[in-house]
């Protein structure tokens, strides 16, 4: 599954982000990650203290990505509207949910100090560079002088992850799709210059 060059602390660490996805942090029992990663027991205590140290580190690497990829799309060029619309267009398994947002609803997650410090630092993070965008294009003209960056960064994350909630419920895209429209097409009233919002990608 994984390639030669991999060390196996990696493995076991990929192998736990893939199970925390799936599975949740109950799900995600050492026996799993040591038959998946294809390891022996020795070796993840070797590098880790046990499950809950493993975990973190999971979901550090998995948080320290997410605000990687979207720091591309917001730094990218383009518009403030075309950077926000990157960022919900963005192809992303919508059936699968974020691996970051779905890790709020596992209790044993967010009744860890430890373990829920990387999620909000994530999700502070990706609603602050958002604030950024929406505040360059607040203060271009781009966008109606009455926004409140803030607010409309909060409301591009819920937005988003809301749209996952609905989808998995569903079993289909279209709500996550029709969610990033919707909100595309308020931003765009202030911006009349504004092409008309992508469908997002979700191969």
């Amino acid at each position: 599954m994984y390639g030669e060059a991999m060390s196996t602390q990696d493995r076991l660490i990929e192998t736990t982000r893939e199970l925390l996805w799936e599975r949740g942090y109950v799900g995600t029992s050492p026996k799993a990650i040591l038959a998946r990663a294809g390891v022996g027991q020795g070796s993840m205590y070797h590098h880790f203290t046990g499950k809950s140290d493993l975990a973190l580190a999971a979901i550090t690497r998995t948080g320290e990505e997410l605000r990687a990829s979207v720091d591309r799309l917001l730094d990218g060029a383009g518009s403030a509207y075309e950077r926000v619309e990157a960022y919900l267009v963005r192809e992303r398994d919508v059936l699968r949910g974020c691996p970051v947002g779905r890790l709020t609803m596992d209790p044993d997650v967010i009744a860890s100090e430890e373990l829920r410090a990387p999620v909000d630092e994530t999700i502070a993070h990706v609603r602050n560079r958002l604030a950024a965008v929406v505040q360059e294009g607040v203060d271009s003209g781009e966008f109606a002088s009455h926004l409140v960056p803030a607010d409309i960064a909060a409301a591009i994350v819920a937005t988003v992850q809301g749209g996952y909630v609905l989808a998995r419920a569903s079993g289909a895209t279209e709500a996550f799709d029709a969610g990033a429209r919707g909100l595309l097409t308020l931003l765009a009233a202030g911006s009349p210059d504004s092409p008309a919002p992508s469908a997002p990608s979700n191969d």
